[in-house]
C-alpha cells in the first residue's frame, strides 16, 4: 500500500499540491517563529555569553542579568577565598538615561568592567585598541546598530548619562539590544553614571575557576549565604532568557503566531486530503470490489498523509535555513537560531499534524461500497 500511495500522489499530484504546500508553510512558520524567538531572547543574555566568567554572584533571587541590584564590594572576598576560583573581579551593570545631544532621552544599559586582556567581564568583541580608548574616564563604546537610536552621529559624538558627559570613542558590531542599547565603559566611568551604585558597591562579582567543571560546586557553596545568589554562566544565561520568554508579551505573541500557522496548515491539509479521498471514491470502490479490506484502504489514506508531511517538511526546512541565513546576514547577528532539536521538534509537530489530518479524512471512507460502481 505504501508504494501505491506514492504512485497515487505522483499521478494525482495536482490534487495533492495544496496539501503539500500547506504542510510546508506550517513547518516553515513554526521553525522560523521559534527560531526567531530563540535568537531574539539570546540577545538578552549577551553580557553573560560574551564574557569569560564561570561563576556569577549577585543580589538575592536575581531574575535576569539586566535586573541586578547593588551588593557590597566586600563580597568579592567570598569569591576569592573559594579554593576552586583562580581569580575574581567586580562587574557593574544597570539601566540609566542617555540624554541625546539634540534633546530627548533613551533608556540604555551601562556595562562597566575591567579592561585588561584577562578581564572576566569584558565583552569579547572589544579589541585591545578599544579597551585602551575606554581607559579615559567618560569614554564609552556603543554598537553601530544603536547610533540612530541614541541620537548620535558616531565616533566623536558626545552625550550625557545620568547628567554626566560621555564621549563615543568607537563602535562595535553584533551587539544588538532588546531592552536598551548596550553602553560599554570602564568601571570608574560606570560608577558615576549608574545612579544605583553608591559607595563601595558592585552589581555582580565574577569568578574564573581553574577547572570550569568546578563551577557548580562553587555556586552551591556561595548560595549558602542569604544575602547573595550565585549561578554558573550557563544557568544564568538560561535564567535570563527564560525570564524574558515567560514574563514578557513577546514570547506569548510569537507562540500564538506559530500556533496559528500550525492551525492553518492542519485545516488546509485535512480539507485537501478529504477532497482527494472523496474524488477517489470510485477507485476505492474498485479496490473494495477486488476484496481489499476497508482497513487497508484507510491505511493507504493515512500513508498518503504521511508522505505529504514528509514532502512538505523536506521543502520547508531548506527554505527556513535560507530565510534565516538571509536575515542573520542582513542584521549582522544571529537573529534566527535553528538548532537541531528545534528542527526536529518542528518536523515532528508538522508530521503529527499531517497524520491527524489524514485520520480526519477517513470519515469519507464509510460511504465506500462496491455498489457505487453500478450507479
Amino acid at each position: 500500500m505504501a508504494s501505491y500511495s506514492l504512485t497515487t500522489l505522483f499521478h494525482e499530484r495536482q490534487r495533492y499540491v495544496p496539501g503539500v504546500l500547506a504542510v510546508a508553510f506550517s513547518a516553515l512558520l513554526i521553525a522560523l517563529q521559534c527560531g526567531l524567538l530563540l535568537g531574539l531572547f539570546s540577545i538578552t543574555s549577551i553580557p553573560i555569553d560574551h564574557t569569560k566568567a564561570d561563576v556569577w554572584m549577585g543580589a538575592p533571587a536575581v531574575l535576569s542579568v539586566d535586573l541586578g541590584r547593588p551588593i557590597p564590594e566586600s563580597t568579592l572576598a567570598r569569591m576569592g577565598v573559594q579554593p576552586e576560583v583562580e581569580r575574581c573581579e567586580i562587574y557593574l551593570q544597570g539601566f540609566a538615561f542617555w540624554s541625546k545631544p539634540e534633546g530627548g532621552s533613551e533608556l540604555c544599559m551601562v556595562i562597566g568592567s575591567r579592561l585588561s586582556p584577562d578581564s572576566l567581564g569584558k565583552i569579547d568583541k572589544l579589541t585591545a585598541e578599544q579597551c585602551g580608548m575606554l581607559a579615559e574616564e567618560g569614554t564609552v563604546i556603543i554598537d553601530e546598530s544603536d547610533v540612530k537610536r541614541l541620537g548620535v552621529k558616531g565616533v566623536g559624538s558626545t552625550a550625557e548619562i545620568s547628567g554626566h558627559p560621555v564621549r563615543v570613542v568607537s563602535l562595535t558590531r553584533g551587539l544588538p539590544s532588546l531592552a536598551g542599547p548596550y553602553v560599554l565603559c570602564s568601571i570608574p566611568t560606570a560608577k558615576k553614571r549608574l545612579p544605583v551604585q553608591q559607595g563601595q558597591t558592585t552589581t555582580y562579582v565574577l569568578g574564573k575557576c581553574r577547572n570550569p567543571q568546578d563551577a557548580p560546586t562553587v555556586v552551591q557553596r556561595l548560595n549558602s549565604y542569604k544575602d547573595v545568589s550565585a549561578f554558573t554562566t550557563g544557568d544564568f544565561s538560561r535564567r535570563t532568557q527564560l525570564h524574558w520568554l515567560l514574563k514578557t508579551k513577546a514570547g506569548i505573541a510569537l507562540g500564538y503566531a506559530a500556533a496559528l500557522g500550525l492551525l492553518v496548515g492542519a485545516v488546509v491539509t485535512s480539507q485537501t486530503l478529504y477532497a482527494a479521498t472523496v474524488a477517489s471514491m470510485r477507485e476505492y470502490a474498485v479496490l473494495r470490489a477486488l476484496g481489499i479490506p476497508r482497513w487497508r484502504i484507510a491505511w493507504m489514506v493515512v500513508s498518503q498523509s504521511f508522505w505529504i508531511g514528509i514532502i512538505g517538511i523536506a521543502l520547508a526546512l531548506p527554505a527556513a535555513f535560507g530565510l534565516a541565513w538571509t536575515l542573520n546576514r542582513t542584521m549582522g547577528v544571529a537573529m534566527v537560531s535553528l538548532p537541531w532539536w528545534l528542527q526536529s521538534a518542528a518536523a515532528a509537530v508538522t508530521l503529527v499534524m499531517a497524520l491527524l489530518s489524514g485520520l480526519y479524512a477517513l470519515r469519507s471512507l464509510r460511504q465506500i461500497e462496491p455498489a457505487m460502481l453500478l450507479r
